[in-house]
């Protein structure tokens, strides 16, 4: 990866401290694809004193519970030939393993009941599956560690990105060495992440009945990335039949694989979210590049589409931001009264606080009537302008969310 990020040092740290724990606890540690988790263990193994096994499934064709067996089964017979009285054992790619928290379960209690001083971190890249089998099976036994997406700061400090170059690449840290070669970098990005991250992590192993329109969403969600589009709009361009309950679903798997979400209008009134148009988000901006028939060079020459991916960019930072605090909501704001309609591009909440964020990347006329009407309804927010007239967005998508609250 070139270095270790603020996140990755301080999750690093944390699950070294929890290794040296006499009472260890499963460490799940989850994200999306290429964000560096495998790394991460990596620098671990290499730093404990401990005996330790590294395994992956994705190395291992259809692996099923006898390979979780197996692998540790085989450090258990180590640590009786070497008389070590415990050892780590690293299994990533957990997810593509069936049933695989049922035989996580069965071996971890066996250890437990016999003394065996076994300690366990489990990686995977799909956070629905893995959650789903912690809910499901090991309840009481697991910590989870998120390891989200690179910031802007941490893509400066480590390769050296300005803002412009992070809102246009995004923030894949194994991109980074050929964003100078833009047509290998979008084709990496199409069929290495994008086209992986579907066929892997989501419907390999995740019921989706309608295929072709989860492929479809994918690409019209990032490709209308800061966008508001009805899922009804959508409807009437895919192929085949469908409802907005199936589109909503197919969002979810796309958010909780790292790729793409659809926030929501912020409300304190539940029902009004779920029914609310959503606005369509990337977890990174390399996606967008990838998807849009612009070079970087036409990008920040056109104010129009620069500006969506500045505002885009201010997104992918929030979302960042949310995963790094492990708390808050994101979503826009957006009321119709008459023949106006009055707009708040981003509403973040943290810790019971409100700030409404408006993001102005060139000139032109002001949104302003937005955050007047926004009061209206949350005179307790706080607002924000980010880009022109406000705080200048290089710095917004440098710092730290909470010291706005």
């Amino acid at each position: 990866m070139g270095g270790k990020t603020e996140n990755s040092r301080y999750l690093a740290k944390q699950l070294l401290d929890r290794i040296a724990e006499k009472r260890h606890m499963i460490q799940v540690v989850v994200g999306p694809r290429q964000v560096g988790k495998t790394t991460l263990c990596r620098q671990i193994l290499f730093q404990i004193k401990i005996m330790s096994q590294y395994h992956t499934a994705d190395a291992v064709a259809g692996a099923g519970g006898a390979w979780i067996d197996g692998v540790w089964e085989a450090l258990r017979v180590s640590m009786k030939i070497n008389g070590a009285d415990e050892a780590l054992l690293v299994i990533d790619e957990i997810q593509k393993v069936e049933d695989w928290s049922e035989f996580v379960k069965k071996n971890w209690d066996a250890d437990t009941f016999n003394g065996i001083g076994i300690k366990l971190i489990i990686l995977g890249s799909s956070r629905l599956l893995i959650t789903h089998g912690l809910s499901e099976s090991l309840f009481g036994r697991f910590e989870l560690n998120v390891l989200g997406h690179w910031s802007y700061s941490e893509m400066r400090d480590v390769f050296g990105f300005t803002p412009e170059r992070y809102a246009y690449f995004g923030a894949y840290p194994g991109t980074a060495a050929f964003t100078d070669d833009e047509k290998r970098f979008k084709e990496y990005i199409r069929d290495s992440i994008i086209e992986s991250v579907v066929s892997k992590d989501i419907l390999q192993l995740t019921q989706v009945n309608k295929p072709a329109m989860l492929r479809q969403l994918a690409n019209i969600g990032i490709s209308y990335s800061a966008q508001i589009v009805s899922y009804n709009k959508i409807l009437d361009g895919l192929d085949g039949a469908g409802n907005t309950t199936t589109l909503s679903h197919y969002m979810r798997l796309l958010d909780e694989a790292g790729v793409v979400c659809g926030l929501q209008k912020y409300s304190k009134k539940s029902i009004i979210q779920k029914q609310s148009i959503p606005k369509f988000q990337v977890h990174n901006q390399s996606l967008l590049c990838a998807l849009l028939p612009y070079s970087y060079p036409e990008v920040t020459a056109d104010c129009a589409v620069w500006g969506r991916f500045v505002e885009s960019a201010v997104g992918t930072h929030l979302i960042a931001e949310k995963s790094r605090l492990r708390g808050g909501k994101i979503g826009y704001w957006r009321k119709t009264e008459g023949r106006n309609t009055y707009e708040v591009d981003f509403v973040f909440e943290y810790n019971g606080k409100i700030l409404g964020i408006e993001v102005k990347s060139g000139a032109g006329s002001g949104r302003f009537k937005g955050f007047g009407k926004f009061k209206e309804y949350f005179p307790e927010a706080m607002t924000l302008v980010v880009g022109r007239d406000g705080i200048p967005w290089e710095e917004f998508v440098a710092g730290k969310i909470e010291h706005l609250f």
